[in-house]
């Protein structure tokens, strides 16, 4: 398997040869990796910024400890990086579609992120972060959101009933978010 270190990649493009291997401390830039087969890749260290990854695939793709600043992550499937040490965060990035299906990224930070439609059902998100988020339509059952930071994202709907909120952080102005299920009218 090839191996990177400590290397910069600058504006990648789908028509560039990219070889499947590891990435240690390498910092992506500008980079067009839509659509790209990366799976079995291994990502440690990394910084990707102002990249973008829409419909990637990451089968058994390795993420540890990496970055994301600026990116356009549309429609990926991190359900399917590989779980072990699999961490990662995220400022300025727009995560449409994007699913985290049944995985454990505790203390995960989010900030000022585009969350639409984004499934976190069954994901362990214990003492995350969603620091000015938008989480319309974000979908979470059966989620662990322990001691998850909510107080200042926007637009999500959480029923208490089916994910596990204990000592979870809210707004007033996002409690309407926890009520939704209830119909009910909230003036704040």
């Amino acid at each position: 398997m090839n191996y990177t270190d400590n290397k910069s990649f600058v504006k990648i493009d789908p028509a560039d040869p990219f070889a499947q291997g590891e990435y240690e401390n390498c910092t992506f830039r500008q980079c067009d990796f839509s659509g790209f087969d990366l799976s079995n890749f291994n990502f440690i260290g990394c910084d990707f910024v102002d990249c973008n990854l829409s419909v990637a695939k990451l089968m058994r793709t390795t993420v540890s400890d990496t970055k994301f600043t600026g990116c356009k992550m549309l429609g990926l499937h991190f359900e399917n990086c590989d779980e072990f040490n699999l961490s990662f965060s995220f400022s300025d990035c727009n995560l449409q579609h994007s699913s985290f299906y049944a995985k454990k990224i505790k203390t995960t930070p989010f900030l000022r992120c585009n969350l639409s439609e984004v499934d976190f059902t069954e994901s362990d998100l214990t003492k995350a972060i969603f620091d000015d988020c938008d989480m319309l339509r974000a979908k979470f059952e059966n989620t662990i959101l322990g001691k998850a930071d909510f107080r200042t994202a926007r637009n999500y709907v959480i029923d208490p009933e089916k994910n596990r909120i204990t000592n979870a952080k809210f707004s007033v102005s996002g409690l309407a978010g926890l009520l939704d299920k209830y119909k009910i009218d909230i003036e704040i």
